[in-house]
């Protein structure tokens, strides 16, 4: 079972990450929508490719 503080260190970016590209979705029409959408994306890849080199580590 995953431990209760590796479970959010990997929930916390994704969720925010899903809620920037929801928004900058919503406001694709100006450049802080496109901003936010960019940096969401960014916060979800980054933590899967974190998490994918992690367990090569192991």
């Amino acid at each position: 079972m995953i431990p209760m503080s590796a479970f959010h260190s990997m929930l916390i970016p994704i969720l925010t990450g899903m809620i920037l590209l929801a928004v900058g979705f919503n406001f694709r029409d100006k450049n802080l929508g496109v901003f936010g959408m960019w940096v969401g994306m960014l916060l979800i890849l980054g933590t899967v490719i974190y998490k994918i080199l992690a367990k090569l580590a192991d």
